[in-house]
């Protein structure tokens, strides 16, 4: 069953693969086109020197007049196949390359539209290695199978028809042998596809690693984790080392196989040819012909062998970027979706039920009103729910029961864009993207004026320490901007923030990484900021939080208190623990 399934995959693969190929048929007829062309005219050489040899033949009967003839027409054959040759091979990567970059292209479309759940549960080192690696492996492959496929087809059919046309005895002995080709390569491709469709899997695994190794190299030295980490890389090389071990040695067997087949039909028709020479039914020219024939016709079955190898490679290479391309994205918007420009910020969830996984319940039974203006803090031991519940309000995983709305709206009937537009968050993980600082911080409002920008950056207090830098606004960004401080990435996401004028904000420990001073100031910032906007502050110091209008406190999914500073303070609850327990050492 197992076995089927593979070939059923192989299929529908190389299906897939056609349908991306139709959209640049133009260039596969025109490779088909020149490839018949360069072949039949490469074929016709080895006539033309079969006839010069027999005007050689015998002391003082050369037709010198005959063999210059025959020179200039090699020359011209060889002169257009060179040619040919070359447009087919243009035409080869024009389409190859196109179709790879359609794939990729589809392949970053549709991470774009992939539910958060997927990127949570994916090493991005693999999704990396699906759209970068095996992409690149599968152009490899094509091409190969464009260059060579092509013209060893139309070689092995073109050959047999140029041996028919001299004798047809020694092309049926030829064509008696041929089969042997095809079931050493049909043998072997069996075995390699699931070998190299292993192997891609653990090279993206490996890509993984090395991604979040990467990433994560200050954590790695700091809790000496380097020997463990290099003891967990070596063992899935090992692993790769293997698989790639058994798919090279069976893609190796290939050439030699069909190497020894091939001297078998090369034998064979000196052979025959030499016994019909002597039998005079043949002459030496077309003996000559004949054995250059046959060196030609059995040279593309290696060719062939070895691209069917790199074929099945190809092939695991795209069905494993074709698994990324089908996975589900996540639930389009509702045809008949609002978009509204802006949010009052009434929002209310109302009985919701949430978790990542069905048989772990993380969020039951929920209930809160949010009304606009109000600045409503979230806080909670870790774990709670409060991360979980900021992505539920802007809607990166949707409710499993209950529902949630904004002004009166369920937010399923309101379109993505227009509701994260309403949003303006920060989070504790900062982020930029590669560009200028410019482009970071305008990420949001790309069409905000200078003045704008600079007086947003000074409430933010990033424009004394961008103006220090070389090229001040214009500096560029890279690495999620290894060259700045954690302190001074998360000014810079707040100053997109409020760059972009948003109805409602949420704050999720937005000013973790930034010194005492600042964080005063920026606390300032905000406090105008969200006047009459609707805010969600999650905080694990509870003094940035005094003057919230309402305290949601959370455990285990459920808002078990409520209420102001004051009011739950007096209640002596768990809040009360939780507030003496960081300004007084108390336990819970």
């Amino acid at each position: 069953m197992r076995k089927q399934e593979r070939n059923s995959s192989q299929k529908a693969t190389i299906g897939r693969i056609v349908r991306y190929i139709r959209r640049y048929r133009i260039y596969l007829y025109l490779s088909l086109i020149l490839a018949v062309v360069t072949v039949l005219l490469t074929l016709y050489v080895p006539k033309l020197t079969g006839r010069s040899v027999d005007y050689m033949i015998g002391k003082g009967k050369v037709d010198f007049y005959g063999v210059r003839g025959i020179i200039y027409k090699i020359i011209c054959c060889a002169a257009i196949t060179g040619a040919g040759q070359w447009l087919m091979n243009l035409c080869n990567n024009k389409m190859t390359f196109e179709v790879v970059r359609d794939i990729r292209n589809d392949a970053f479309e549709k991470i774009e539209k992939l539910p958060l759940s997927f990127i949570d549960a994916h090493p991005y080192g693999d999704i990396e290695s699906r759209v970068i690696a095996d992409a690149d492996q599968f152009a490899d492959g094509l091409l190969m199978g464009f260059t060579q496929l092509f013209s060893g087809v139309v070689t092995i059919v073109g050959t047999l028809a140029f041996m028919l046309s001299v004798n047809g005895k020694i092309t049926l002995a030829v064509v008696v042998i041929t089969p042997v080709s095809f079931l050493v390569a049909g043998f072997i491709s069996k075995r390699t596809y699931s070998m190299f469709q292993k192997q891609t899997a653990i090279r993206g695994e490996q890509t993984g690693l090395i991604n979040e190794m990467v990433e994560g190299q200050r954590v790695v030295k700091a809790y000496n984790q380097r020997a463990h980490v290099v003891a967990d890389f070596d063992e899935i090389n090992d692993r790769l080392t293997d698989t790639t071990l058994k798919a090279v040695f069976y893609s190796s067997i290939t050439n030699p196989a069909t190497r020894f087949v091939n001297s078998l039909v090369y034998t064979s028709v000196g052979i025959v040819g030499a016994f019909s020479v002597i039998g005079g039914t043949l002459t030496v020219g077309q003996l000559t012909a004949f054995l250059s024939y046959a060196n030609q016709y059995t040279k593309p079955f290696n060719e062939i062998s070895g691209v069917v190898t790199e074929l099945q490679n190809a092939i695991a290479c795209a069905a494993r970027v074709f698994e990324l391309i089908d996975e589900p994205a996540q639930i389009p918007d509702a045809e008949d979706a609002a978009a509204p420009q802006t949010f009052e910020g009434h929002v209310r969830l109302d009985q919701v039920d949430f978790s990542y996984t069905k048989d772990v319940p993380l969020i039951e039974n929920l209930s809160l009103e949010a009304k606009p203006g109000q600045k409503v803090a979230i806080v909670g031991p870790t774990g709670c729910g409060k991360t979980t519940l900021i992505n539920l309000l802007m809607r990166f995983y949707d409710v499993c029961g209950g529902s949630i709305s904004v002004d009166g709206t369920d937010i399923r009937m309101l379109t993505r864009d227009a509701l994260r537009s309403g949003y303006g968050m920060v989070l504790q993980d900062t982020w930029l993207k590669s560009g200028t600082i410019r482009e970071n911080i305008t990420m949001g409002n790309p069409d905000v004026s200078e003045e704008e920008m600079i007086r947003v950056a000074k409430t933010c207090h990033i424009h004394s320490f961008v103006m220090k830098l070389p090229k001040g606004y214009d500096t560029p960004v890279s690495d999620n901007g290894e060259d700045f401080s954690q302190g001074q990435k998360q000014l810079l996401c707040i100053a997109r923030v409020m760059m972009c004028h948003p109805s409602m904000l949420i704050l999720d420990e937005a000013t973790s990484s930034i010194d005492t001073r600042t964080e005063l100031k920026i606390q300032d910032a905000f406090g105008r900021m969200m006047e009459g906007h609707t805010s969600f502050i999650v905080a694990h110091r509870l003094s940035t939080i005094r003057t919230a209008d309402v305290i949601l406190v959370m455990k285990d999914g459920h808002i078990i208190e409520q209420g102001n500073h004051r009011q739950l303070m007096e209640a002596k609850g768990f809040y009360y623990n939780l507030y003496q327990s960081q300004f007084l050492g108390q336990a819970i």
